[in-house]
C-alpha cells in the first residue's frame, strides 16, 4: 500500500461530486485532503474556484493515493474507465465507493481486482442541498471501517440507509434515485393547472411548492401513514374526495407503479 495523500478522492466531478464535495467541507473536512479527476478541464477549474484548496490529479494517480475513491461518472463510462484504475487500486488498496446506477460490485470487481474494498451508493440530487437519501450496499470485502466510512461521507449531504441484497439497489435506484424527478414532475403539474384554474405564476409556484414541502413534512414528522394522512384531509362529498377520484380513475398509482418498475429494469440493463 501506498502513502494515502488524500482522504477522499472524486473521479468525476459533475453535480454530484460536487455535492459530495460540498457536504464534507460544510462537515469540516480540509479541501487540501480532498482530489478530484475529470475529463473536464473547465470543470475542474470551475471547482476549484469554488472550493478553493481542492486537489487535482489524473484519476490514476488519485487511485492510488487516496483513502477513499469515489466513482462518480455516468455508468457507461465505467467499462472503459475502470480497467485502467485497476494497478492503482491494488497498490493504494483505496475503499472504492460507486455512485454509477446499476454497475454492480460483480461488475466493479472484474475490472479493479477481486481484491477490492467496495461499496455501492445510489445518492440523489436533494444532496445538492444537503437533502438527501442514500442508499447503499457493501460487498463481502468491505469492511465493517469501510461502512463506517461510507456511512459518514453520505451523511455529510443528507441520509444514509443500508440494503443488506445488492438486487435491492436497483428498488433503491427508481425509489429514491430517480424519485425527485417524479416530484419535479408533479411540482410542473400542480403549478400548471394553478395558472390554467386563474392564479399568477408566482402564486402558483409559492403554493405548489409550500404544499408539498408541508405535505412531506407531516408526513415524516407524525406517527400515522400516508393513508391515514390522505383519510384526515377528506372530507366525504368535498372538494378533495373530487379530485381524488379524478386521480384514482386516471390510474395514478398504476402510473407511478409503472413508471419506477421501468426505472428498475433499466436499472438492471445498465449492470448487464
Amino acid at each position: 500500500m501506498t502513502e494515502q495523500h488524500y482522504e477522499v478522492a472524486f473521479v468525476g466531478a459533475g453535480n454530484m461530486g460536487e455535492a459530495l464535495i460540498r457536504g464534507l467541507l460544510q462537515a469540516g473536512h480540509t479541501a487540501e485532503r480532498i482530489a478530484i479527476a475529470d475529463a473536464r478541464p473547465e470543470q475542474v477549474e470551475a471547482l476549484q474556484a469554488r472550493y478553493p484548496g481542492l486537489a487535482t490529479g489524473r484519476a490514476e494517480d488519485l487511485a492510488g493515493s487516496s483513502a477513499t475513491l469515489v466513482l462518480a461518472v455516468k455508468p457507461q463510462t465505467l467499462p472503459e474507465l475502470a480497467p485502467g484504475l485497476r494497478d492503482a487500486v491494488a497498490i493504494g488498496a483505496p475503499l472504492v465507493l460507486s455512485v454509477a446506477a446499476g454497475i454492480t460490485t460483480r461488475q466493479l470487481a472484474g475490472w479493479l481486482g477481486p481484491q477490492t474494498r467496495l461499496i455501492r451508493a445510489m445518492p440523489n440530487t436533494p444532496a445538492l442541498v444537503g437533502a438527501g437519501v442514500s442508499g447503499l450496499y457493501a460487498a463481502p470485502t468491505a469492511t465493517p471501517e469501510d461502512h463506517a466510512t461510507a456511512t459518514r461521507l453520505l451523511e455529510a449531504v443528507g441520509r444514509a440507509i443500508w440494503v443488506t441484497d445488492e438486487e435491492q439497489m436497483h428498488a433503491v435506484t427508481a425509489t429514491s434515485g430517480s424519485g425527485p424527478a417524479y416530484v419535479f414532475l408533479m411540482i410542473e403539474a400542480m403549478e400548471e393547472a394553478a395558472r390554467t384554474l386563474g392564479l399568477p405564476s408566482e402564486t402558483a409556484l409559492e403554493l405548489t411548492l409550500g404544499t408539498l414541502a408541508g405535505a412531506t413534512r407531516l408526513a415524516t414528522e407524525t406517527q400515522e401513514d400516508a393513508a391515514e394522512l390522505r383519510r384526515r384531509v377528506t372530507s366525504p362529498g368535498g372538494t378533495t374526495e373530487r379530485a381524488l377520484q379524478v386521480l384514482e380513475d386516471g390510474d395514478l398509482r398504476g402510473l407511478i407503479r409503472r413508471a419506477m418498475q421501468a426505472a428498475a429494469d433499466r436499472s438492471r440493463e445498465l449492470g448487464d
